[in-house]
């Protein structure tokens, strides 16, 4: 399959913010949304890049997204807060969720937010690491399509529900821990699929409960799998994480929550007597100095990496990884060379340009 190299940054933002705005975003919202985009694909997350563009759109036209949304604090306490989406994209009622985090921790030190009636925000380390810019640590996670069965079960339940943690440290990149609640994210299904590759035993299920590597079988009725994969590896582990964030995002915020959460995938259909509005997200950050002095902590934050990164290894050509810091290499790398773009994602961005007759930089 052959990838389109060297797309830099910039062409991508400019296509991708051309979208938005052809499908009615404010530029401020389109740069916003594109920014999350990128971001997702500067990482090497090409699951939640611009590979998911044309899915946005097919919600908008399917009349699921509003791009002139009210996003509005419908409900507060001092640093807590509850924000109505408006049916906007995730990409951004989520960051617009996160600045008012960020507001309130300046003046009560911790701020959380739920949010209602939203819809897929893109990868949950963009909202987290908003908070690293002040020197804070920040957190996110969100319901999403339901795709994974509870432990015993082969119903298709919760999201891939995603939990992010961002943690400043001194010299030191920050920790930055961005992780599904299932066994695989589904975006790595999709990228097999495009790819026509398996995926390791222990990611999904058929719709009969019978292990399988075939990403296709999730389409077919099948199911992912928690965390921990089964029973004996712990599966009720990764369960109760992907339960904890349906619960935070969706019961708390006023979202819909569970096996009603809107899906973002075009094969699962949207379930009548939903129990909330959209799906939710949960957002938090806290400010440092009101548990230890700043820089002390950013200190033994930095004494904390170079110990794991000392740690003795199985193999001396792999060493120990600390989170984030893959992505940050990646960011770095496809900064100077470009972002590549596997054929079949190209030509969903070329067809979406030829429907809003704009410019795009797969030549």
């Amino acid at each position: 399959m052959k990838p389109y190299f060297n797309i830099s940054p910039s062409d991508l933002s400019i296509f991708t913010i051309n979208v938005f705005k052809s499908i009615g975003c404010s530029s401020q919202d389109a740069a916003l949304a594109a920014d999350v985009l990128i971001s997702a694909d500067l990482r090497g997350i090409d699951s939640h890049g611009v590979a998911r563009l044309d899915g946005y759109v097919r919600l908008y036209e399917n009349k699921r997204i509003n791009t002139q949304p009210n996003i509005r604090i419908i409900r507060e306490k001092k640093g807590v807060f509850t924000i109505e989406g408006d049916a906007g994209l995730g990409l951004v009622v989520a960051p617009k969720a996160m600045e008012t985090a960020i507001e309130k921790t300046h003046q009560y030190g911790v701020s959380y937010g739920a949010v209602c009636n939203s819809n897929h925000f893109g990868i949950a380390a963009y909202h987290a690491m908003m908070a690293l810019e002040h020197g804070y640590i920040g957190m996110a996670m969100t319901n999403a399509s339901p795709l994974v069965a509870p432990t015993f079960s082969k119903e298709r339940m919760l999201g891939t529900n995603p939990i992010c943690y961002a943690i400043p440290a001194g010299k030191q990149a920050p920790f930055v821990l961005d992780m599904a609640s299932s066994a695989a994210a589904n975006g790595k299904l999709e990228i097999a699929e495009r790819k026509n590759l398996k995926v390791p035993e222990g990611w999904l299920e058929t719709k009969d409960g019978a292990n399988t590597d075939d990403p296709k079988d999730l389409k077919e009725g099948g199911h992912l799998l928690p965390l921990g994969s089964d029973k004996n590896h712990g599966s009720h582990k990764g369960y109760g994480l992907g339960a904890l964030v349906d619960i935070l995002s969706g019961v708390l915020s006023g979202s819909s929550f569970g096996p009603w959460v809107p899906p973002f995938v075009s094969f699962l259909p949207v379930l009548p007597d939903m129990p909330g509005k959209g799906l939710g997200h949960f957002l938090g950050v806290m400010d440092i100095d009101g548990f230890i002095e700043k820089q002390e902590f950013l200190d033994r934050m930095d004494q904390w990496i170079l110990r794991f990164k000392q740690a003795k290894t199985v193999d001396s050509n792999q060493p120990v990884i600390i989170h984030g810091e893959p992505e940050a290499d990646m960011h770095r790398m496809r900064m100077e060379k470009g972002i590549p773009i596997i054929d079949k994602v190209a030509n969903n961005l070329i067809a979406l340009a030829e429907k809003y007759n704009l410019e795009h930089p797969f030549q």
